[in-house]
């Protein structure tokens, strides 16, 4: 087990973090090996000794490594304690200070968001896909820091690995949503090979609400869950090459205790 770092996050003081991807784990099939997801149709109990190994590789057990149920919005969770995975909320973002609670966000395309202010000792998660980065899910976090006492230009965040600009094509009514909302915004499409259609930068959408946000500093890790089939697990690649199923990454940080 070799998670992806940050060069960002790995120089503050009392916080753990890593990026991981498909391996290290006993998942078998189509979930080979490290799928962290209860929401796939996997054995709940090699999801359950995934997210062990990944507790352990923070130095806390299963039960304070936590998700929340993702939904795609804009709604974030300030955490006082670990919650059993029956009652996990149903959000996108999460904000804590509790030491030794690793704040996990699951992801299979979609941009997994860690944040961290080393001075206030505060760290958060986001979950962006294109519906919550355009809903406000990056703002709902830091915002949810700022609650608890960080500053946004103190706050350090780092984009994981999620599906880039090449592999995703999407239809005129995407490309329209967003063209309509802002005409800005067509700077994160080019034309894709295929005639109406476009491919869409959703790090470099991410990345620049981010910088409107005004954080201390951002640092995106361009690696893409759907090229490297053998790193990371995506949904999209999973659709082409019609599977049943997909696995879930993890990402995650951790105050150490």
């Amino acid at each position: 087990m070799n998670p992806l770092t940050s060069d960002a996050l790995s120089e503050l003081t009392g916080i753990a973090h890593g990026f991981f991807g498909r391996q290290g784990g006993v998942s078998e099939g189509v979930y080979t090996s490290l799928n962290c997801g209860y929401g796939s149709d996997d054995d709940p109990a090699k999801v359950r000794e995934n997210r062990m190994r990944i507790a352990r590789h923070f130095g806390t057990r299963e039960d304070r490594l936590i998700t929340v149920y993702q939904v795609h919005s804009a709604d974030v969770v300030t955490v006082e304690r670990p919650w059993a995975r029956a009652d996990a909320p149903h959000a996108d973002a999460m904000a804590t200070k509790a030491r030794g609670v690793a704040l996990g966000v699951l992801a299979a395309d979609c941009a997994p968001v860690l944040f961290a202010d080393e001075q206030a000792q505060v760290i958060g998660t986001a979950h962006a896909g294109w519906k919550g980065a355009n809903s406000g899910v990056l703002e709902a976090a830091v915002r949810a820091m700022e609650a608890l006492g960080a500053d946004r230009r103190r706050i350090r965040a780092t984009i994981g690995p999620c599906i880039r600009q090449a592999s995703y094509e999407v239809g005129p009514e995407f490309f329209a949503r967003f063209a309509d909302e802002a005409p800005s915004n067509r700077a994160y499409f080019v034309p894709s090979k295929r005639s109406g259609h476009w491919q869409f930068d959703l790090p470099a959408y991410v990345l620049d609400r981010l910088i409107a946000v005004g954080l201390g500093r951002i640092e995106s890790l361009n690696m893409c869950t759907y090229e490297h089939a053998d790193a990371y697990f995506s949904f999209r690649r999973t659709t082409h090459l019609g599977e049943a199923d997909y696995g879930r990454n993890l990402s995650a940080i951790m105050l150490a205790p």
